[in-house]
């Protein structure tokens, strides 16, 4: 078990107080901190604070990846964990995106690739082969959208603006209420020339503006004003509009949202622990200065339509609470301690420990001690097998996936 040294990325979404003050830092910092990364991501890979001294976690693993991720893990992943621990601090929205699949990352990977596209090139879709569905749960109250809406919700939502503009867009999906519809609608939107996207963006800031006064639907309000919100800090982008299209949703603390691969989403502001496959594969179709690939992004769309579903984990009654999705990479539990209790954490996989709130004492089989505080993260290699964990406070540990054990 060794202490971990993450790094923090300064995006310019990210909050200037969430993540220094989860790690005990100065407030404000200096430049605005978006992410946490903890992992072995090569991009920004967590260093284990060892006896030997300081070692980024990827290069401990590619020199024992059996004896750090297990047998298993090593065989079907290779000399690479496979997930990727984050915490997220949008102080503002992130930008309207979707992940490929694990075929399409890896027919994409190939042709960006086979073109020469360095990985690191501002316009590069696919910096590696690997899909990356991902699962987000609030420490603080966080607000998304996510997936397409109903399309009767979608429709109510845009003819209840009143904007004669919008009643030829409307029709595409009112005439065809169903996944086809929501394609032949979006891909308009997201298409339009600036010449017939700047008026229609006009036309439906002011009905927003206008409805905003008048309704009584809480759900309506929190869509337009969601809209307005996206139009001023992003003037002239399709985003806005889309957003009328996708469901908006609120988490409360301790509540998580799983997507995955073709799941149009924007975090929208709030602070959560993400977990997700070691992938950095994103397509974006607005909301942000970064590149933008519609075509690309329109290969990958899921267009099926409904309410997306919030999860609150499932209890083991001892203290642990599991977020479950079918993913193989990866799975989240949240550890709840209090004073006195003992927890034995048993394991023939790679773990990470992240407390976010009190102090934790974890002690292995072989008497190997570390504390963990609020902020801070252990690497416990799947040669450990067993550890208690004992004190108070909350952690999230995240390991792979069930199906994988």
């Amino acid at each position: 078990m060794d202490l971990m040294i993450n790094s923090v990325r300064p995006y310019a979404w990210g909050s200037r107080t969430a993540i220094a003050e989860l790690l005990g830092d100065p407030t404000p910092s200096p430049h605005p901190q978006a992410e946490l990364w903890i992992g072995g991501h090569p991009a920004d890979s967590s260093v284990l604070d060892t006896p030997d001294g300081p070692r980024p976690l990827h290069q401990v693993i590619a020199e024992d990846p059996v004896g750090q991720l297990g047998s298993a893990t090593a065989e079907r992943y290779g000399a690479r964990l496979p997930f990727l621990l984050k915490v997220l601090a949008a102080a503002e929205p992130l930008s309207l995106q979707a992940h490929p699949s694990a075929e399409q990352a890896a027919a994409g990977f190939a042709a960006e690739e086979a073109e020469g596209i360095p990985v690191r090139s501002p316009n590069r879709n696919y910096k590696d082969s690997s899909h990356k569905p991902e699962l987000i749960c609030a420490l603080t109250e966080f607000h998304a959208l996510c997936g397409f809406a109903e399309p009767a919700k979608v429709v109510h939502l845009m003819a209840s603006l009143k904007v004669p503009a919008l009643e030829h867009y409307i029709a595409l999906l009112s005439w065809q209420p169903d996944e086809h519809g929501m394609r032949a609608l979006f891909s308009t939107i997201v298409t339009l020339p600036s010449s017939a996207l700047e008026p229609l963006l006009q036309a439906v800031v002011a009905g927003c503006v206008a409805r905003l006064g008048d309704t009584r639907d809480p759900e309506l309000t929190a869509h337009y004003r969601t809209a307005l919100e996206l139009a001023e800090r992003y003037p002239g982008d399709c985003g806005a509009i889309a957003a009328l299209m996708m469901n908006r949703i609120t988490l409360q603390p301790g509540e998580a949202l799983y997507l995955s691969a073709g799941n149009l989403h924007a975090y929208l502001s709030g602070v959560g622990v993400e977990i997700m496959a070691n992938s950095d594969n994103v397509l974006r179709g607005g909301l942000t200065p970064k590149h933008v690939d519609v075509p690309e992004l329109m290969k990958v769309l899921d267009f099926s339509a409904g309410d997306r579903e919030i999860l609150r984990g499932e209890s083991d009654g001892h203290g642990e609470t599991v977020y479950r999705t079918p993913v193989a990479e990866f799975e989240l539990s949240r550890l709840v301690l209090t004073d006195g209790m003992v927890r034995e954490l048993y394991f023939d996989a790679p773990q990470v420990l992240f407390c976010t709130d009190g102090r934790l004492t974890l002690e292995s089989v072989d008497g190997n001690r570390v504390d963990v505080v609020r902020g801070r993260s252990v690497w416990l290699p799947a040669g450990a097998h067993r550890v208690t964990v004992s004190g108070e406070g909350v952690a999230f540990r995240a390991t792979v996936g069930t199906a994988e054990r």
